[in-house]
């Protein structure tokens, strides 16, 4: 029996939930659809949303458990929560980057952040991240800073390098 995820992401779509979660578990490996609920009539009044229609769908990237509702127009993503990737190489941030930016907003891209179609914003980033920005070579910190600033998708080779001194 799987272990229960104790922490659990759960997005809140207008009506795109089952939406979003086929577009996400077709760029991710290691990803499925789970579950789907539906609204019942029971608390019409406080959700109105018609019975039958999508309530909640579960899935899965790379792992993660996720839940997407539909809970209606009263709340927006906004850049102040995203979904980090991390990325062994090059291909693997081209590979999320266009995939992910595929629809979204081009003005919202800047040192590896995008926003999506559904308004979720992504960091494409290097698997290297944390251990470069931490790093106690305040010199490698700043040239990783200057570069990284300037990019919108990462360039993995350049922030290497300026990371390096090379």
């Amino acid at each position: 029996m799987p272990t229960l995820q104790r922490i659990q992401p759960c997005l809140w779509f207008d009506t795109q939930g089952e939406e979003a979660a086929r577009f996400y578990t077709g760029i991710f490996p290691d990803s499925r659809m789970g579950a789907i609920s539906h609204y019942p009539e029971t608390g019409r009044d406080q959700h109105g949303k018609p019975p039958g229609s999508v309530m909640t769908v579960s899935f899965e990237l790379l792992g993660q458990p996720f839940l997407a509702l539909n809970g209606g127009p009263h709340f927006k993503f906004n850049e102040a929560v995203s979904l980090m990737v991390l990325c062994d190489t090059q291909a693997e941030i081209d590979h999320y980057w266009s995939a992910l930016s595929q629809g979204g907003d081009p003005a919202a891209q800047q040192c590896g952040w995008l926003k999506d179609r559904y308004g979720v914003s992504w960091q494409i980033a290097p698997a290297a991240f944390a251990d470069w920005i931490t790093s106690a070579d305040h010199a490698a910190v700043e040239r990783y800073m200057g570069v990284m600033m300037g990019m919108k998708k990462l360039n993995l080779a350049q922030l290497r390098q300026a990371f390096e001194g090379r």
